[in-house]
């Protein structure tokens, strides 16, 4: 996904602020490679926060309703720059876009898919790590 679906997505997002667990849920294996699927913890509640300034989400997720220790996280954020075509008319581009996916697997480790959008054309750079930790 690049910044200019990140920011036709976004168009119908409710208001910024922490909502219910009780939203739909997320597709959290979109990106999940199959030979890893098995590995990793499914998420069965859901939380999603979203901010007013600027286009960004966060999901968390969690293996019940209650726990406090999530096994999945997914965010994303698009920076936009101002920009005219003729000096009269201005608007909003992205100019930089961040989608992070981790999953806790079941030996604890964390498998994190982050996609990095830059640049007019929103090239898009992807790859797969590693952590101990889930990342913030």
């Amino acid at each position: 996904m690049n910044a200019l679906n990140l920011s036709a997505q976004a168009s119908g997002l409710p208001q910024a602020g922490r909502c219910q667990r009780r939203e739909a849920q997320p597709d959290w294996r979109a990106v999940l490679p199959k030979q890893w699927a098995s590995s990793v913890l499914a998420p069965r509640a859901f939380e999603r926060f979203r901010d007013y300034e600027i286009l960004s989400e966060r999901v968390l997720g969690y293996r019940c309703e209650g726990d406090e220790s999530p096994c999945y996280c997914e965010h994303y954020f698009v920076l936009t720059d101002l920009r005219s075509d003729d000096d009269e008319n201005y608007y909003l581009a992205p100019s930089y876009g961040e989608h992070l996916v981790a999953w806790q697997m079941k030996d604890g480790r964390w498998l994190i898919h982050r996609r990095i959008t830059h640049g007019e054309a929103c090239q898009s750079q992807a790859f797969f790590s590693f952590a101990d930790e889930m990342p913030r």
